[in-house]
């Protein structure tokens, strides 16, 4: 253990229940009027973990949980914010920067997406915070032939009980450790707290972490595969959907296709899983999974079996826990809808794609489980997928009830599909992570590509949940150590085409770098069969680099970043330019000069 972590102390240790305000003291008996709260501080894999077991004495209400520590000489460095689910974007923060809240005109309608409905989280200039984990790095930007730096790493053990909150006050050099338990009504003994402290470098602590949280890593492999989504939307059909089908599949296998394509080399590995995955459209409306669109007069089996046919994998997206305002679910099944405290139905969002407001279904409504119950029977046996795409699932814990926590209720759903997908694969989509580990085999870590490089309007409604191809990079950057540790990362697609698009060149080589570099799910919606010789040639280039890897990702300035990496044994530094201005970054004999939105790969 390090300088750092010897200095290090616990300031206080505090629980609220009802009206009562508690210090805790580890290690010794806390036995208060209305409950025992048992607090143990021990060594653990060269760190230290903290624990807080409660027992109540009869019913009480958990008003606030957190331990408060001094973190010396911390001011000065970054502080890793990991977002509230899969789209917040999530990346180290330096001294002066913050997460500012959500425009007041946007929190109708966008304010479920990530924590903005949670109260008691400061959003001001020296205030940061980080869900289920973070770090934080002190070390001096080094060239990239070195070792990544040590980071002071802290992390939860145990989000099942409730979402874990690291609060970092900047100004005090305070972080404070917070259990989202705010409100509940215990009755029964209960493990609340449980978070590990260490050092190291980041891969060296995240290994460290996996096994301390006992998840094996997943035993899907990584894969490549084509989607409906960012080329069509809610636009398909089954004509559509068969045309990019005959052309993915020649991209991935070109067979006797001809002279030109026969010198192409297919994307396809030996034995690799390759994924065709129908995303949303399919369905008459969000939430009516039993009812096909008439564009697909043959139904959705028919469709997985052209898959089958071509030798990939058939998948489908559907988004479980939530249904569009006007979905016949919502006018036969009211009773089924989550309700806020007020117990009017929640309204999670507004998306002009499903017509308007769209709601949340209670997971706890034993007719809901059943009726989900027979759709994923259903797609997965019936229809024959094998992949389930299953999104917006933060929707599921908004409004946990009385004697539960948004963790806990987040944590059962994903243990509940889990169990309903069986065998086959859970990719999943819009969840808080900590409760993806070990449940889903694919996840996304960001946010969603844009078909330009930012989302101005949802930037400037400071929307960290945002569809933005700047954003999506940025936390593929920043939650790159969970890639084959807890699921497969995915990052989200790449684009290569020149039609229905606004990237540039440079822009489209950067993601499809960075993706083949720190996601294990490499998907684009591109009709392959209008690549040029070219556009083929680029992405082969960029997929000989799959299955690197990864030592080191680091900022080196504002948006500019190095990946080190080793591929078949030789030593490489990708720097990336996020920005629409030129940057440098240092390399181990000067600086390299990047254009707008370039990256650039080296070799030594």
């Amino acid at each position: 253990m390090n300088q750092f972590f010897q200095v290090m102390h616990l300031r206080q240790a505090i629980l609220i229940t009802d009206q009562h305000t508690h210090t805790l003291q580890a290690g010794k008996s806390n036995s208060f009027d209305e409950i025992f709260a048992d607090f143990q501080i021990q060594d653990s894999y060269g760190g230290t973990r903290y624990s807080v077991f409660l027992h109540p004495k009869h019913d009480v209400t958990i008003r606030r949980l957190e331990l408060q520590f001094h973190l010396p000489e911390a001011q000065s460095g970054s502080f890793f914010a990991n977002g509230f689910q899969s789209w917040s974007e999530s990346r180290l923060l330096g001294p002066d920067e913050y997460y500012p809240p959500l425009r007041a005109v946007a929190r109708r309608f966008m304010g479920y997406y990530g924590d903005e409905h949670i109260p008691g989280i400061p959003r001001k200039k020296g205030w940061q915070h980080s869900w289920t984990y973070t770090y934080v790095n002190r070390n001096p930007v080094s060239h990239p032939g070195e070792q990544g730096p040590v980071v002071h790493f802290f992390a939860s053990l145990n989000e099942s009980t409730g979402f874990t909150l690291f609060l970092f006050d900047r100004t005090n050099n305070l972080l404070t450790v917070r259990k989202d338990m705010d409100g509940l009504k215990l009755a029964h003994s209960f493990p609340a707290l449980d978070f590990w402290a260490g050092e190291g470098p980041l891969p060296e602590v995240f290994d460290l972490w996996r096994r301390l949280m006992d998840i094996e890593p997943p035993a899907a492999a990584p894969a490549i595969g084509w989607t409906s989504w960012y080329r069509h939307f809610t636009r398909i059909s089954e004509a559509v959907l068969l045309h990019d089908l005959e052309a993915f599949a020649s991209l991935c296998d070109p067979g006797d296709q001809g002279e030109q394509v026969a010198k192409t080399q297919p994307l396809r590995r030996v034995n690799e899983k390759v994924y065709f995955q129908i995303d949303d459209g399919w369905q008459t409306r969000v939430g009516d999974w039993l009812s096909v669109k008439p564009e697909f007069p043959k139904g959705m089996g028919f469709m997985a079996g052209k898959i089958r046919e071509k030798a990939m994998s058939p998948g489908i997206w559907l988004a479980p826990f939530v249904a569009a305002h006007d979905s016949a679910v919502v006018r036969a099944h009211p009773d089924w809808l989550l309700r806020d405290k007020t117990g009017r139905p929640l309204k999670v969002g507004w998306n002009p794609m499903w017509g308007g407001w769209y709601f949340a279904l209670d997971f706890y409504n034993n007719d809901v489980r059943n009726h989900l119950g027979g759709v994923f029977h259903l797609i997965l046996e019936q229809w024959g997928y094998d992949l389930v795409k299953l999104d917006f699932l933060f929707a599921v814990c908004l409004s946990p009830p009385a004697g539960k926590t948004r963790g806990q209720v987040m944590s059962e759903a994903m243990e509940f599909l889990r169990k309903l997908a069986g065998r086959k694969q859970i990719l999943a989509c819009g969840v808080p992570l900590g409760a993806a580990a070990g449940q889903a085999d694919y996840c996304r870590i960001g946010g969603d590509i844009h078909l330009s490089w930012e989302h101005r309007l949802l930037a400037f409604l400071h929307m960290r949940e945002r569809v933005s191809t700047l954003s999506a990079l940025r936390s593929t950057l920043g939650r790159w150590q969970l890639n084959g540790r807890f699921f497969h990362n995915d990052p989200d697609v790449f684009i290569l085409r020149d039609e229905n698009q606004h990237l540039t060149q440079a822009q489209q080589q950067t993601v499809l770098t960075i993706n083949v570099l720190l996601g294990n799910l490499l998907f684009t919606s591109d009709d392959a069969g209008r690549y040029s010789p070219e556009q083929k040639s680029e992405l082969e280039s960029a997929f000989d680099l799959r299955g690197s890897t990864v030592s080191v990702v680091r900022e080196v300035d504002k948006d500019v970043y190095q990946i080190v990496f080793t591929n078949s044994g030789e030593r490489y530094v990708a720097c990336c330019n996020l920005n629409a201005r030129p940057a440098r970054a240092p390399i181990q004999n000067g600086r390299v000069e990047l254009q707008p939105f370039e990256t650039v790969v080296l070799k030594g």
